[in-house]
């Protein structure tokens, strides 16, 4: 029997984690879902905790060798039936109102092929704010798309049917930027949207993949950038998407030069321009502050290097000087280390 959506999970020693996230899909209100979940050689209970929850709408998969996430994926999607395919990871939870919300949306935007939620994280049982930009306009998401990946592959629905277009579904020479990679590729097809509804909950582990930017991942990021912008697709990587502190004004100056850059050749109305200054602005403060914290970049040189574009206003004037005298404190204790 046909289910309106197709949920896909890899699943590789999840037994401790899949009883709540799997309570979370038959908490929707939309009910008219399959899961398709294939394991990937657990060592756990992973198959048993699934096969024993006893819901029909549950199909398991069980891989006769251990491929990676990418392979069971693709796996999964091959098996899928409905119109709309939701993404969800053994570990995280869908909100009861996902589905119902994502599915209607669909349905009123024939123009849209992938839409996404509003994601709170998930830290020990505790829950607190998502650190991914918001709202998202579908301009938005093309602008950020350039620069970063904006979209949580556990709160995504797209259309089937535009996915199948694709060859394959994920692509396993682009493992631990595969969703990133999808986003691209699907956007052919339709515009890409979220909702402005915190519906997902992304649960943090630390030293997981996603929390990790190691070689093969920082290439692959790269690889993606650098067909918008290979002169500082590096330093996106870097320091937009692993978070990594600028290590001088004059890198700082080169980013945001090459972002410029980007900034003048992308088109877009004028609300969808606005917002795409806006987040440039965050950005840049962002990265400013950082760099004085670590104690690489002195507050007057960071400010003498800021863009004309980004507002002075939006600078936080209390935290920047909390934020020097961090950097000095730092930068010191840097200097102290070198000569004992």
């Amino acid at each position: 029997m046909t289910a309106t959506i197709s949920v896909i999970m890899a699943v590789y020693n999840g037994a401790a984690l899949l009883p709540e996230t799997i309570a979370s899909l038959q908490a929707q209100s939309f009910g008219d879902w399959e899961l398709i979940a294939v394991d990937d050689c657990s060592q756990d209970e992973s198959v048993e905790v699934l096969k024993a929850i006893g819901d029909s709408r549950i199909r398991v998969i069980e891989s006769s060798r251990n491929g990676g996430p990418v392979v069971a994926r693709n796996r999964a999607f091959a098996e899928a039936r409905g119109t709309y395919t939701a993404a969800l990871d053994q570990d995280d939870i869908a909100l009861p109102e996902r589905f119902a919300r994502q599915v209607a949306f669909l349905d009123a935007n024939s123009h849209v092929v992938l839409v996404s939620t509003a994601t709170r994280l998930l830290t020990d049982g505790r829950e607190s704010a998502g650190n991914w930009p918001r709202p998202l306009t579908p301009g938005l998401i093309d602008w950020l798309m350039l620069v970063q990946n904006p979209i949580v592959w556990s709160s995504v629905m797209f259309r089937t049917a535009a996915a199948r277009e694709l060859m394959p579904f994920e692509r396993p020479e682009m493992r631990y930027v595969e969703d990133f990679d999808f986003y691209t590729r699907i956007r052919e097809h339709g515009l890409l949207a979220q909702i402005d509804e915190e519906l997902t909950l992304y649960r943090v582990h630390s030293g997981g993949a996603s929390q990790v930017f190691n070689g093969t991942m920082r290439d692959h990021a790269e690889a993606l950038l650098a067909r918008h912008a290979p002169d500082i697709a590096p330093l996106l990587v870097k320091h937009v998407m692993a978070r990594d502190p600028v290590p001088d004004g004059a890198t700082l100056e080169r980013l945001f030069v090459g972002i410029a850059r980007l900034r003048a050749g992308f088109e877009g109305d004028a609300r969808t321009l606005g917002l795409v200054d806006r987040e440039i602005s965050r950005l840049w403060w962002r990265l400013c502050r950082a760099g004085v914290r670590s104690g690489r970049i002195a507050l007057p040189q960071a400010l003498a290097g800021r863009p004309e574009a980004v507002p002075l206003a939006d600078g936080n004037a209390a935290d920047l000087i909390v934020s020097q005298v961090i950097g000095g404190v730092r930068a010191a204790a840097r200097g102290i280390s070198r000569t004992n």
